[in-house]
């Protein structure tokens, strides 16, 4: 089963209840686009908290472009963040 995801970055604009959020994507590859954000469970998991203008990476797939899932928040004051290219997965 292949992982056929698009990883963005974004900002978050709004919070809503259950854990979602408004993200305006800041990312070359779909600049100013919204999408519909939850956390990922991970990130429930450890209890990380977003808020308002946090810098957010954001992972969608490409059957539903309105919809996301936020994985990584960035460090505020920090370097500006990239998209790291992840190694491709070893053959089996």
């Amino acid at each position: 089963m292949s992982k056929d995801v698009i990883e963005l970055l974004g900002i978050v604009q709004e919070c809503f209840p259950n854990a979602t959020f408004r993200v305006r994507v800041t990312s070359e590859q779909a600049k100013d686009h919204e999408l519909l954000c939850h956390l990922a469970g991970r990130m429930r998991v450890h209890r990380v908290r977003i808020l308002p203008g946090d810098k957010v990476k954001v992972e969608m797939t490409p059957y539903d472009l309105n919809k996301g899932r936020i994985v990584y928040r960035f460090l505020p004051g920090g370097p500006p963040p990239t998209l790291s290219q992840t190694p491709p997965a070893p053959a089996a």
